[in-house]
Parts: structure tokens; C-alpha cells; sequence
């Protein structure tokens, strides 16, 4: 039996319980959605454009609000969860501008050297999407698929984690409210078995997930086998490059926010700190002070900087690859230990004599855990950054430009940050590569990837 309930992370406590969907319940919401998708696709673009700005306006007026509901559901801090419903906003705005632009007819050739008066591509949608979301932002993952999707005329239908629940209607009720069409976009509260057989069935044209691997994995298995068209975002261990030419006290306060974002529990943090030995104990020192000086506490106090991890279990995870990694010789220079008292905190740590013997050496460190390298040069930073199967995103630390570029040619990463933070952008592609999964997030990419790019050829 499914549990679908608000848990609050900080207490411990089930706050609310869900009523999963009947069977019936979800098919009835899958012929809505066919149904919307049938007259929807054909609104003008202005139309959507309209009711996607409606949405932006109330994300911004009920911020306060929203990010009181993220930070109980699922433990991130009141402050953060706030700005969550700001970017989801700018999102929104953003796609509302830019669709008629990213879904204009494209001309790739000259019509005369194809044979034809006129050639041309354009783009038509696919019809209802299933989108299978996580916790961890569980605003933006959505709607960094919706805006898109329902601008591009699709329809959605959203299977959030069961943790939290209330984001997920809010959801359905957010584009409800926005003046979209009922069925536009609909909320599923089912559990994971319940997938498999929304996403075969024939009516679902795709899948999007941002997950686990394991869950990519068996979303990506049924979708082959229905030939239906996914993308997957799953996880990372983003390698976060410093050289000796880097502001070496900008990187390591940059690392300590990153690495502490969201409770630590962010597939695009740096998680993997790998120094060169010319500015590794300067680093080091810096970096270790800034993880103790983040403030571990209530997440709706505005003074807290980490609040809890979002489950019993999750936080029990981070602990056995620290332990792990201390049994085989690691060092914590920092953290390692649950504070006293109830919720599901964790202290910001930093481990270092990290080696590929270790389980953190390999596996994402879901938690605001930090591991520690010393390399001898660019060459050995580019192997060690590129030691592990996952590939979402990247960080280097120079301002040496040869450094630099080789850092960009040669990182295995959706994205490369130098000098900077890993963050996500409505302008730029989102997504990874090896093991962090396929396909593209945002900017045009995101709203074309469930989008029939149909070649025209007029004799």
C-alpha cells in the first residue's frame, strides 16, 4: 500500500495523509487529458502565453506561502523555498516570451537545392506527458517541464513523490487557477507501481523523469519497449576543479553554498572537491571554515542555512557512506555526526583520503557531504573529476585560459561552470550525460524534446 503524506523533515511528524488514486480514478484522468489535448493544441500561442504569465503572477504574489508548504513537505529553508517559487515564476515569464520564437518554422536549406518551392520544419506536439518528479525541488522540476510543455501544446500529467503530496496539487491547481483548460495539466497521486501502466498506456505519447537512476532505468526500460520518446535527468557527483590561479577565497566560499544547497540534496552541487597541491591547504583551511560557520537548524528560521535531510532514511544513507569511508581510512575534518534531538539533521561535513575502494568515492552523497582531493595539475584534476559513471554537471576554479579551455574540452559534463556556481537557467540547456541521463531541459531544447519536428516539402 502506497503511503502518500507530508512527513515534516524538521519534527518527524505526519502532518497530512493522501487517498492514492483508484484505477479508475487514473484512467478517467488520462482520457481527460486526451480529450484537453485534442482542442488544447490548437489554442493560439497567445492564448497560452496569456494564462503561462496568470501562472508566473501567482507563483510571485503567493511566494510566502508556497515556500511555507515546500519547507514543511520536504525540509529545505523557508528562504530558499521562497526564491523556488520566484525562479518558477521567472520560468514561466520566460516561456511565455520566447515559445512562438522556439516553435517558429525553421528553414535548414535552401528550398531550391532540395528539389522543392519551399522546405521548411516545424514543429507540432505530442499530445499527454508524463512527468514522474522528486522531492527535492518539487516546484521547479516541474515546472521547469510544464511551462514548456504547455506552451508547446501539450498536456501533462504529473506523478510527484509521495512525500510531497500538497506541492503536487498545488500544481494541478497552479495552471487550474492560471486559466488553462481542465486536463491541461493533472496531478496522479499514485505510487511508483502505478507507473508502468500509465506510461504504457497508448494514449501517454511520453515520459519525462528527474529521479534516481534506478528509477531512469525502469521508466527508460518501459518507454523503449512502447517506443515512446523520454528524458531523463538523474543523478550526479559533480567534480568541483581549484587550481592555484583561481580566487582561492571566492572558490571556497562558493563550494561550502554549494555543497550545503538545499540541504546538501542537490544532483547539481559540486560533491567531489578536487584541489591542486599548489592551493590545497589554503583551500582546505578556508573550505572547512565555511562548512562550520553554515548554521544547522529550524529551516523556517531566516538565520538557518541548512535545515534537515528530507527522510529517516535518507539521512541514514549519508551516514553509511561517511562511515565507510572513515573504516577504510578517510578523514572527517569536519561534521560527521548527528546532532542530538528530533528531525532529521545532518551537520555540513568534509571528508578527505577519499579512495576508489570507498562507496563515496563512486555514489552520490546525498547530504551536505564534501569529499576532499589533492592532484598534481590539470591532467590529474580532468581524471579525477571524470572517475565516476555520472556526467550532470561541473565546476573549475582558474584564471589561466589555456587551464580553462582545457577544463571545457575535457570535463564528461552536461555543463561546465568556471568560476562559478552550477545553477539552471530558462536560457541555457540543462541535462547530463553517462549515467546522469539523456536529453535536454530549458531554453529551446527543453520545449522542442516533446515536440514532432515535421519536415515539409512543397513541389
Amino acid at each position: 500500500m502506497t503511503t502518500i503524506a507530508t512527513t515534516n523533515p524538521a519534527t518527524g511528524e505526519v502532518e497530512k495523509t493522501f487517498d492514492a488514486l483508484t484505477d479508475e480514478e487514473v484512467d478517467r484522468r488520462i482520457a481527460r487529458a486526451a480529450e484537453t489535448f485534442a482542442s488544447y493544441r490548437r489554442t493560439p500561442l497567445e492564448q497560452r502565453a496569456e494564462w503561462m504569465n496568470e501562472a508566473a503572477g501567482i507563483l510571485d504574489r503567493e511566494s510566502e506561502q508556497i515556500g511555507a508548504m515546500l519547507t514543511t513537505e520536504m525540509g529545505k529553508t523557508l528562504k530558499a523555498a521562497g526564491a523556488e517559487a520566484q525562479k518558477c515564476a521567472a520560468a514561466c515569464r520566460f516561456y511565455a516570451a520566447h515559445a512562438a520564437e522556439f516553435l517558429a518554422d525553421r528553414r535548414p536549406a535552401e528550398p531550391g537545392g532540395v528539389g522543392a518551392s519551399d522546405a521548411y520544419v516545424r514543429y507540432e506536439p505530442l499530445g499527454p506527458v508524463l512527468a514522474v518528479m522528486p522531492w527535492n525541488f518539487p516546484l521547479w522540476q516541474v515546472v521547469r517541464f510544464a511551462a514548456p510543455g504547455l506552451m508547446a501544446g501539450n498536456v501533462g500529467l504529473l506523478k510527484h513523490s509521495s512525500n510531497v503530496p500538497q506541492t503536487a496539487l498545488f500544481l494541478e491547481d497552479l495552471f487550474r487557477r492560471a486559466g488553462f483548460p481542465e486536463g491541461a495539466f493533472q496531478t496522479l497521486l499514485i505510487g511508483s507501481a502505478d507507473v508502468e501502466r500509465v506510461l504504457r498506456d497508448p494514449r501517454v505519447k511520453a515520459a519525462t523523469l528527474t529521479g534516481s537512476e534506478p528509477a531512469g532505468r525502469s521508466v527508460a526500460s518501459i518507454a523503449g519497449d512502447e517506443v515512446k520518446p523520454t528524458v531523463l535527468e538523474l543523478g550526479g557527483s559533480d567534480p568541483f576543479v581549484v587550481m592555484p590561479s583561481a580566487d582561492i577565497e571566492a572558490a571556497a566560499r562558493t563550494a561550502a553554498e554549494s555543497r550545503c544547497l538545499n540541504n546538501g540534496q542537490s544532483c547539481i552541487s559540486a560533491k567531489r572537491f578536487i584541489v591542486d597541491i599548489g592551493c590545497a591547504d589554503e583551500f582546505e583551511r578556508l573550505f572547512v571554515a565555511d562548512m562550520r560557520a553554515q548554521k544547522v537548524g529550524d529551516p523556517m528560521d531566516d538565520a538557518t542555512d541548512v535545515g534537515p535531510l528530507v527522510s529517516e532514511q535518507g539521512r541514514a544513507e549519508v551516514e553509511e557512506l561517511v562511515a565507510d569511508a572513515v573504516g577504510k581510512g578517510a578523514t572527517v575534518l569536519c561534521g560527521g555526526r548527528r546532532p542530538d534531538g528530533p528531525g532529521w539533521f545532518y551537520p555540513p561535513t568534509v571528508v578527505s583520503g577519499v579512495t576508489p575502494g570507498m562507496r563515496m568515492y563512486h555514489e552520490e552523497v546525498f547530504g551536505p557531504v564534501a569529499s576532499l582531493f589533492r592532484v598534481r595539475g590539470v591532467s590529474e584534476a580532468v581524471e579525477v573529476a571524470n572517475a565516476t559513471g555520472f556526467g550532470l554537471g561541473s565546476n573549475a576554479w582558474t584564471r589561466d585560459d589555456t587551464e580553462r579551455d582545457r577544463f571545457v574540452r575535457e570535463l564528461d559534463a552536461g555543463q561546465v561552470f568556471i568560476n562559478g556556481k552550477t545553477t539552471s537557467y530558462p536560457e541555457l540547456p540543462f541535462g547530463g550525460v553517462k549515467r546522469s541521463g539523456y536529453g535536454r531541459e530549458l531554453s529551446a531544447d527543453g520545449l522542442r524534446a516533446f515536440c514532432n519536428a515535421k519536415t515539409v516539402w512543397v513541389g
